[in-house]
């Protein structure tokens, strides 16, 4: 019986752990750059068996966030190759997480880091419900533009290109982010998907975009260094999927076929299917659990999801934020600190760098 804390081999990816740092938006970019603060903040996790990063838009039009980083031009990889660098240093594995937002995001987002007012891109011209942070403060989401047969295959080419400028810059893979209402997760919504052509409609058609981009990168930098995380009816971006029992478990059996280093499964819009697409996964399987208490034991029973075998690998989101040490922590069995939230996004290296680690030792900011 395996337990969280022996090695793990995910495709070409050697984890030291089963314990992943989740991929969570932290805003803390200059202008589309990673910084300083960036490195220190990942290197100061590094004892996880693979971080992901934050979202990282793989073009100018996949930002749907102020603050956040992007893989897409020179000067955006040389920006990270310090960050890898910090990480491996401290005998970390790091993966970019290829985020394209979608009809997520706001015209004034790109017109402040000088690309002007772009009007967001999605399966179909279909207004996403609520609002969106943008430079300006909270505003409505605007009705995308919808993506052409030629825009599809640019943006399918944009997600390839952006692996390979990971892999430039010194990450040891890439995660497709399939999940959480972003442009992927649009796609195999039956409430943002509206189209009538090879894209849309069928439970097969709408699973096309996201094997076409996860096919792509996969051919750009090798399957071994492929990962995908998906989020069955999360319901995240105001998506909604009326066939997701027959969706995903199709989904996840092609992309099965692609031999891929890792599935990461966000299970809270339904846990039940979870089993179903465990068996239908060949691979590495890492689980983001809907409920980490269910078993009574806290953190612990998150853990256990490893020796019972549900999972090859679990991820922590929010607990990363407050504790880089954490890994040190569950072993020990030892009090987790909580994060300051109103400190999560944006702002300085205050609930970002500051944390300490559990013996007193000062963290690097």
């Amino acid at each position: 019986m395996s337990t969280a804390f022996e090695p793990l081999a995910a495709g070409d990816l050697k984890l030291r752990n089963r314990i992943v740092m989740a991929p969570m938006t932290r805003s803390r970019a200059d202008g589309t750059l990673p910084t300083a603060g960036t490195a220190a903040y990942y290197a100061q996790r590094a004892t996880a068996g693979l971080i992901v990063t934050e979202g990282v838009q793989p073009s100018v039009i996949g930002q749907g966030y102020p603050f956040t980083p992007g893989l897409h031009s020179a000067e955006q990889v040389a920006a990270w190759r310090p960050v890898t660098d910090a990480v491996h240093a401290a005998g970390g594995t790091i993966v970019a997480q290829l985020m394209h937002t979608g009809r997520i995001g706001h015209p004034s987002t790109t017109e402040a880091v000088g690309h002007g007012a772009l009007t967001p891109v999605g399966p179909s011209p279909v207004k996403a419900a609520g609002q969106i942070f943008t430079p300006t403060g909270p505003r409505e989401h605007v009705v995308p533009d919808e993506l052409t047969e030629e825009q599809i295959a640019r943006t399918v080419a944009d997600f390839a290109s952006a692996a390979r400028h990971a892999v430039a810059a010194g990450f040891d893979g890439v995660e497709v982010h399939g999940a959480n209402g972003y442009l992927l997760h649009q796609f195999l919504a039956t409430n943002a998907n509206r189209r009538t052509d090879r894209w849309g409609g069928s439970p097969e058609n709408r699973a096309r975009f996201t094997l076409e981009v996860t096919r792509a990168v996969a051919a750009a930098i090798g399957s071994g260094r492929t990962g995908i995380r998906l989020s069955p009816a999360n319901g995240l971006g105001d998506t909604a999927e009326d066939d997701h029992a027959t969706l995903y478990p199709l989904l996840v059996a092609a992309l099965d076929r692609l031999d891929l280093a890792y599935l990461h499964l966000v299970e809270a819009g339904d846990p039940s299917l979870t089993p179903a697409l465990r068996a239908a996964w060949s691979g590495t399987f890492i689980l983001n659990p809907a409920d980490a208490d269910a078993d009574g034991a806290g953190q612990q029973g998150r853990l256990g999801l490893v020796g019972s075998g549900k999972a090859d690998a679990v991820s922590f989101g929010r607990l990363y934020i407050s504790n880089p040490d954490l890994v040190a922590r569950l072993a020990a069995g030892a009090e987790l600190a909580e994060p300051d939230l109103s400190r999560a996004y944006g702002g300085d290296h205050r609930g970002y760098t500051d944390y300490p680690t559990l013996d007193g030792t000062p963290p690097v900011l």
